[in-house]
């Protein structure tokens, strides 16, 4: 029989409003031994021991418990697929805190409750019946305006930040009625943080207005055709449906079948070791000495650690011990795995496949780990070796998860976002499990938090960074699937040997995790992670699986024209030369220049051949019509070998569309870089590189749109170097290579020349990128002298920009990095090298941000672009450096435009703001090259 009756005080304690707002109460706190955020549990544990000190007396509790959500998805989700779909991503700092909260209720011996499928606030409003059918009172320690339908007859509610009670009176301010109708004016006014969708254009005091007119929802509903404003009356007949759906919503379950009893609740004494320990595990310094003086015992001893370096972590101390791993061959064993991810809050998952492409490579094994030194393998689609030899067969291996019963079992998981999915290269695998219907999110990348911290400083591999901050070298590749023609898929390894492979990738992604989460927010590159390199990689992926359309046949006729003039050309060449050779043959052409012709600059190499690269050919075009030849016939055959014929061979069978893939850690400074195909580098100077984009074209109903930000680089050099007459003629809106051009060479603007704009165009893109007169006279083929002469009087009108280039670089020397607007850092570390890498290295210190603003400013656009188009019928396509790409309707196109364009004109906002106002140029057309 049960002891909670009359005369018993019940505290229910809504554990998550303690954590939000100890978490938002509090600055970023870590724990100064490993750097694991803390700041949500120092407040939650000072909460708890306020709490504690302030119910002591007469009217103290004599049960009290601590309620959590657990998980995310509940019945109401059933009901409405919507429900709390519009609720942010939970903080990532946040996350891991959230079970060490569980383990601090449980250090001071408070009852700690969740149930699966439930809200904290059905369990709360379970127990707050129960307790008052036994005759007991019930205080429920929030301020949350759900919980307020359960005051009333010995429930009442503490707002303990306010120290503030609320009773019948104060349900009656909130809402307009009583407890007891606190859900018929929430069903009308609905939720816009739960997505409670209600009655359109109703709100809290109309609804109480109407309640109280007709005394509850289902009268006022069944005489709404009595309601004498219209547009009103209309909507509660129209919006019947979904208004007593959001009565389902609100309206908290009392009968919730919870697996203990009021009695379990009763008020323990916390154990001063077991409470102690924790806290000074935590080292929380401060609240450990006052409890322990509180309890009167000594406080433990809490080292000042130092901040950990790379090989000081527990990650790097457990030994890699691949027979540890473990091989899941059925849902018995995944089921275990898929708990332990539930109970740690994340799992590393990475996938073994049959190729590098992500559109067509069949998914062979997926690998979990959960912690350093805890990894599986899960089997799926291996092929049986002996099979294949005996019969020439494609069965499968013996001993594997059927792949639909794996990626069943595994969905909720990884769609859940109360669990966080550690990856390496994230992007390639959420394209994998995307093509199966799964939808990864939320996602932390390796990866990027390497190219966060260390972009320009090494590489960001898997085998790199496990190397260089694991001290570990991983298992290779190459001896399991071989080289050459002999070479297997992945597929065909046993899976012994792939579980030791794949199950490492993922041990080793956790721990590199495990070591990087902490350092992003020392060396203060936090934001840059969260803001411009994890939440890019949905975007990528939705758009890279998109694609776009090419049209093959385009590509068939360009790739004949292009060999027709490359005909003509070498024709001009053999004349220019006096003979008949291959212009493909650096060998031969080496021979013409320099030994036949007599042209100075010949170099011979180790092979004793000439050296004809572009440098070489582009000095002498300065001088000579032959060499401008040959670039003009290599351009277009790089155009023929590079795009129009291989092209063909990227459009997809299944989809008829072109896949590129983007590289996030592609360049230091932040840029994409396209592969697979590259679609950035198509040539756009030349009138034939222009016409590639013929061949990218939209589905029958779209047109293509184009969206290109107009001379960001220069309005961000007006920006950092502080150039009053740059700002100023972007602000008036002055053609600014015209006005270079009339600054520089005298000219007034009216007498302007094509020639005099093309050159001053070419100083000024080329001073952004440090440019010499050596590198301006083969841009221009002009002579060397004449080409110093124009940078040295662009400095003249301009000392601005030599002075910021100064200081960049002596801040480069002495930092060893430079910055972006938005904080991204491009370490510089052969800055202070000497000969022909310190040129270079001086250049692109120079450029970095720069070049490194303007990719993080569109990179901002890329983020935000989904939301503000989502509902539209459009598509974004492709980024070209300074360009997005847009397969739109074509009777939303000029909507589009606006919205898309707002975007991007607004991105440095509210973080950065410019001097120079970013305008962006639109196009539309049905294909490509129209668009631009």
């Amino acid at each position: 029989m049960s002891k909670f009756g009359k005369g018993c005080h019940l505290h229910l304690i809504d554990g998550s409003a303690f954590i939000f707002r100890a978490y938002h109460a509090l600055p970023p706190l870590t724990r100064k031994s490993d750097g694991l955020p803390i700041g949500a549990v120092s407040g939650f544990c000072n909460m708890l021991q306020k709490y504690v000190e302030g119910n002591a007396g007469p009217d103290a509790p004599t049960h009290v418990a601590v309620i959590f959500d657990k998980g995310s998805h509940t019945f109401r989700n059933d009901l409405y697929d919507l429900y709390k779909a519009n609720r942010e991503a939970m903080p990532e700092d946040l996350r891991p805190q959230i079970p060490l909260t569980r383990e601090a209720t449980k250090a001071f011996n408070i009852a700690c409750k969740e149930l699966e499928g439930y809200e904290a606030d059905d369990i709360i409003a379970t127990l707050a019946v129960q307790a008052r059918e036994a005759g007991g009172r019930v205080t429920i320690v929030s301020s949350d305006k759900d919980l307020m339908q359960l005051v009333g007859d010995g429930v009442e509610m503490l707002d303990a930040m306010k120290n503030k009670r609320i009773d019948r009176d104060g349900v009656i301010e909130k809402f307009g009625v009583g407890p007891e109708r606190v859900v018929d004016v929430q069903a009308l006014a609905g939720d816009s943080v739960d997505n409670v969708p209600g009655a359109p254009g109703i709100g809290v005091k109309t609804a109480a207005l109407l309640i109280n007119e007709y005394g509850d929802l289902e009268t006022l509903l069944d005489r709404a055709e009595e309601i004498k404003q219209p547009k009103r009356r209309q909507t509660l007949i129209d919006k019947r449906d979904q208004i007593e759906l959001s009565k389902k919503l609100v309206q908290l379950d009392e009968n919730t079948p919870l697996d203990f009893t009021l009695d379990d609740l009763e008020v323990r004494e916390p154990d001063a070791e077991t409470l102690l320990s924790f806290l000074a595990d935590m080292e929380f310094r401060t609240l450990t000495k006052r409890i322990a003086d509180k309890l009167g015992v000594e406080a433990p001893a809490i080292a000042d650690a130092p901040v950990p370096a790379a090989k000081e972590v527990e990650a790097e101390t457990i030994p890699f011990d691949s027979a540890k791993y473990e091989c899941v061959r059925d849902a018995v064993a995944l089921q275990k795995w898929i708990d332990q991810a539930h109970e740690r809050g994340w799992v590393a998952v990475d996938t073994e496949t049959t190729g590098l492409n992500e559109m067509i490579a069949d998914l062979v094994g997926i690998s979990l780990c959960v912690e350093a030194g805890e990894a599986c393998y899960i089997p799926l689609t291996h092929r049986d070796g002996a099979a294949d030899d005996l019969f020439g067969s494609d069965a499968l291996a013996e001993g594997q998860m059927p792949l639909d019963e794996a990626l069943t079992l595994l969905k909720p998981v990884l769609e859940d976002p109360s669990i966080l999915k550690i990856g390496q290269n994230m992007k390639y695998d959420a394209k994998i499990f995307r093509r199966h219907g799964i939808n990864v999110t939320p996602i932390d990348d390796t990866m990027l938090m390497s190219y966060a911290m260390h972009g320009g400083e090494h590489g960001h591999g898997m085998d790199t960074l496990s190397e260089r901050y694991l001290s570990h070298t991983p298992i290779p590749i190459k001896p399991l699937l071989g080289s050459g023609k002999s070479a297997i898929t992945f597929d065909k390894v046993p899976i012994d040997e792939a579980t030791a492979y794949a199950a490492e990738d993922a041990d080793i992604t956790l721990r590199l995790w495990k070591l990087f989460k902490p350092q992003l927010h020392r060396v203060q590159v936090t934001t840059v992670y969260e803001t411009l390199e994890r939440p890019l990689v949905p975007v990528l992926t939705e758009m890279e699986m998109h694609g776009i359309k090419v049209d093959r046949d385009v590509l068939s006729r360009m790739s004949n024209a292009f060999a027709q003039k490359m005909a003509g050309l070498e024709a001009e060449i053999h004349e220019l030369a006096g003979e008949t050779f291959n212009v493909g043959s650096p060998a031969q052409l080496g021979e013409i220049l320099f030994e036949k012709m007599g042209l100075e600059g010949g170099k011979k190499g180790k092979t004793g051949k000439y050296s004809t690269g572009a440098d070489v050919l582009e000095d002498l075009a300065t001088e000579h019509e032959l060499p401008r030849r040959v670039l003009d016939w290599r351009q277009l055959s790089k155009l023929k070998s590079t795009y129009t014929d291989a092209l063909q061979t990227h459009i997809n069978p299944d989809t008829g569309r072109v896949h590129t893939s983007y590289a996030i850690t592609g360049a230091n400074t932040g840029r994409l870089a396209s592969t697979d195909p590259n679609l950035q580098n198509i040539p756009v100077r030349t009138e034939e590189g222009r016409r590639i984009r013929e061949a990218f074209v939209a589905e029958a109903g779209n047109v293509l749109v184009s969206l290109d930000y107009s001379q960001i680089e220069l309005r961000i050099l007006a920006h950092i170097a502080d150039i009053p007459t740059l700002k100023q003629a972007f602000a008036d809106g002055l053609d600014i290579h015209a006005m270079t051009a009339s600054e520089m060479f005298d000219v007034p603007l009216d007498e302007m020349t094509p020639d005099i704009r093309r050159q001053a165009k070419a100083i000024n893109f080329g001073v952004i990128y440090g440019i010499s007169g050596f590198g301006l006279a083969r841009n221009l083929r002009i002579p060397r002298a004449e080409a110093q002469g124009f940078i040295d009087r662009y400095f003249e009108r301009f000392p601005g920009i030599r002075q910021y280039m100064d200081d960049t670089v002596a801040f480069a020397k002495e930092h060893g990095y430079v910055q972006t607007l938005f904080g991204r850092k491009i370490h510089t570390p052969e800055i202070n090298a000497k000969g022909p890498r310190a040129g270079f290295s001086r250049r692109a210190a120079i450029n970095a941000p720069i070049q490194g603003t303007a990719a993080d400013v569109i990179r901002r656009a890329m983020v935000r672009m989904p939301g503000a188009i989502n509902g539209l019928p459009a598509k974004m396509l492709l980024q070209v450096h300074d360009e997005l790409l847009f397969e739109v309707a074509e009777d939303s196109v000029d909507h589009t435009i606006e919205i898309a364009r707002d975007v991007m004109e607004n991105a440095p906002d509210p973080a950065v703001k410019l001097d120079v106002k970013l305008t962006v140029d639109a196009g539309k057309g049905a294909n490509w090259a129209e668009a631009h």
